[in-house]
């Protein structure tokens, strides 16, 4: 029996790009694949430009959840709507465990989380390279103590995904994606920009030892396509406490990052210049107001430490094209892009 697969946040940065790449990954046979909508445009938009079966469900009604995911006959999951609470992935999981038993295949549950919930600020080692194959990294993770609860919460989330996965018989991968600078806008580029707007200046918080690492989408749809090649050819990749998957080509300093998109804004006169000055509590006021949370989050929306590290896609055959200072080469481009689609949208918890 063939998978079908479902495909959740198809309007999103990573899964739109996933659906436009699609046709071109050159995957293994697969049944049908499904794209989760919530309006008619979207469902009209997925079917229509993609040539994939929109499916609408309920998500605050497991019983829909199920029998959507059971009636079609569903046996692979991405889910990349929510990485925060533990909420609608529970549903998946059960449903997909429902649709094993009737099916008698193995079911997959891929699921996506931040970078973020690696780093400093979630309570990660960063003295050395934390690396994504390590045997150990469920337990070092599930230990954390984060300085910063909303990403204590989304840890927790990680932990109960994986607990729940290997609970339920699913094969889980969890893919930590970088933060998918180039090419299409980075909501953490996004947030340099508003924080520099609301002050007239760039602001950071360290020069030493900020790094961060950082993927180019087309490197990390990739992984999902290579994660989903190995699913589809029953090659058994590593999975649940082991299954964790980073998207990313390498690290940068975050000084880089706001030395270039200081030197874009000031060129724009939106800055008074591209010199980048150390954080001060006046700054950081005004950037929390402007991006709408509390002052203690500013850090996490534009800067941290990660020293999160990609192996485990390497036994994938997965390899990034893009180096990590891609990104510093396309900075300008991308503070152009920012500047004409800025909104009060990109602000808030996200």
């Amino acid at each position: 029996m063939l998978h079908n697969i479902l495909l959740t946040g198809g309007s999103g940065y990573i899964g739109g790009t996933l659906l436009a790449r699609w046709k071109e990954a050159g995957l293994a046979e697969y049944g049908k694949l499904f794209s989760l909508v919530r309006t008619d445009a979207q469902a009209e938009t997925t079917q229509d430009l993609y040539g994939v079966e929109p499916l609408r469900i309920n998500l605050e009604d497991e019983e829909a959840v199920k029998k959507a995911i059971v009636s079609n006959k569903i046996t692979v999951v991405l889910y990349l709507i929510d990485a925060y609470y533990f909420k609608h992935q529970i549903q998946f999981i059960k449903a997909l465990a429902q649709a094993k038993k009737e099916t008698g295949q193995e079911v997959h549950f891929i699921y996506t989380t931040g970078t973020k919930q690696f780093s400093d600020m979630g309570g990660a080692p960063s003295d050395k390279d934390l690396l994504d194959n390590d045997p150990e990294l469920f337990e070092i993770h599930k230990a954390q103590k984060a300085t910063v609860p909303e990403l204590q919460i989304a840890t927790n989330t990680n932990i109960s995904v994986v607990e729940a996965g290997v609970e339920h018989g699913l094969t889980l991968n969890e893919d930590g994606k970088g933060e998918g600078f180039g090419n299409k806008i980075s909501i953490q580029t996004v947030d340099i920009v508003i924080a520099a707007k609301a002050t007239g200046r760039v602001y950071e918080f360290d020069r030493v030892g900020q790094i961060w690492p950082v993927a180019h989408i087309l490197d990390t749809v990739s992984l999902y396509f290579a994660l989903l090649t190995a699913i589809l050819e029953d090659k058994n990749p590593s999975h649940g406490k082991n299954g964790f998957y980073l998207a990313s080509s390498g690290k940068v300093a975050w000084h880089d990052i706001y030395t270039g998109i200081a030197d874009a804004l000031a060129r724009r006169a939106i800055i008074e210049d591209g010199t980048v000055h150390l954080m001060n509590d006046t700054a950081l006021e005004k950037i929390a107001k402007a991006q709408k949370v509390p002052s203690s989050c500013v850090v996490v929306k534009i800067g941290g430490r990660s020293t999160y590290t990609a192996e485990n896609g390497k036994s994938l055959g997965w390899k990034p094209q893009y180096p990590p200072e891609h990104i510093l080469q396309v900075l300008d481009k991308e503070v152009e892009g920012i500047l004409e689609g800025l909104d009060s949208k990109h602000s808030g918890l996200r």
